[in-house]
């Protein structure tokens, strides 16, 4: 590992704005890049150790670099509609709208299975209900990514132009688990609850998925964290592949298993897991 001047003086920048005022130590594990090429594909990959202040990186040109959030928004959005009362609580059931997309999202969903799913028409409805005006002075209060809610009110997160870099998916996050959020505890309480993947002796992982389109590549999300007795592990993984090379049905298989893979081979590597 080694430390890189370019990206701490863009961390320490960041930071300057962001309210935080005790430099973090930042190093680069050039390493990690294997666990890309296995897959054949590009991404980056950031962890922050919150006992030591420190970021651990592979890529760092990505780390400040702006990509579509996709399906990770929906912890965001499941806070908004908490907040909003347009959820009432993680068992709150949306009707399905009867349009045939998949055996899993072609049924009733409430929060926590639509969360688990990913059932992207339940989120969608839930921002319909939000509205335009609630949405975006949540997204503001939370200052979640770029804050661009330009795209349509049930799009703008999947193809519109919401934007957030890895760094700011791991600030949010941590926020969130830190309760900084301009949300009540019980909201939070609740998105941590369905965020829920692992629970084991020890530890416990929260984490969601993502996948979307930007431009001419697709993108692939996989963030979360990691809460041991003693200390909580941040990360985020964005993977990206030419969406062309999706037309063939196995290579999509590929990057849709890549997202989860490779973060837990990274963690795995770094004993969190």
């Amino acid at each position: 590992m080694m430390q890189s001047r370019y990206f701490l003086s863009i961390l320490s920048f960041f930071l300057l704005f962001s309210g935080c005022h005790k430099r973090p130590k930042v190093e680069a594990n050039n390493e990690w890049k294997k666990y890309y090429e296995q897959y054949g594909i590009q991404g980056s990959f950031v962890l922050y150790d919150e006992n030591k202040n420190s970021y651990t990186v592979f890529n760092e040109q990505q780390f400040t670099m702006p990509f579509i959030p996709a399906s990770t928004f929906k912890i965001c959005n499941s806070l908004i509609g908490l907040e909003t009362g347009v959820i009432k609580d993680e068992n709150f059931i949306i009707a399905w709208d009867s349009v045939r997309r998949n055996k899993v999202w072609d049924n009733d969903h409430d929060l926590k299975s639509a969360f688990k799913n990913s059932t992207v028409w339940y989120y969608q409805e839930l921002a319909r209900r939000v509205g335009k005006e609630k949405m975006k002075y949540w997204i503001d209060m939370s200052e979640y990514g770029n804050m661009d809610t330009t795209g349509g009110i049930d799009r703008f997160w999947l193809e519109g132009s919401l934007r957030v870099s890895p760094l700011q998916q791991v600030d949010f996050l941590q926020r969130l688990n830190n309760e900084k959020l301009p949300f009540s505890k019980r909201s939070i309480d609740i998105v941590k609850k369905i965020m829920v993947e692992a629970d084991t002796l020890g530890y416990i992982l929260r984490a969601k998925t993502g996948w979307g389109a930007q431009g001419k590549k697709d993108i692939g999300w996989y963030i979360g964290y990691i809460q041991t007795k003693d200390n909580v592990y941040y990360f985020a993984n964005c993977v990206q592949i030419d969406g062309e090379e999706l037309n063939d049905n196995e290579t999509a298989i590929m990057f849709d298993n890549a997202r989860k893979s490779i973060a837990k081979e990274i963690l795995k590597s770094m004993k969190i897991m």
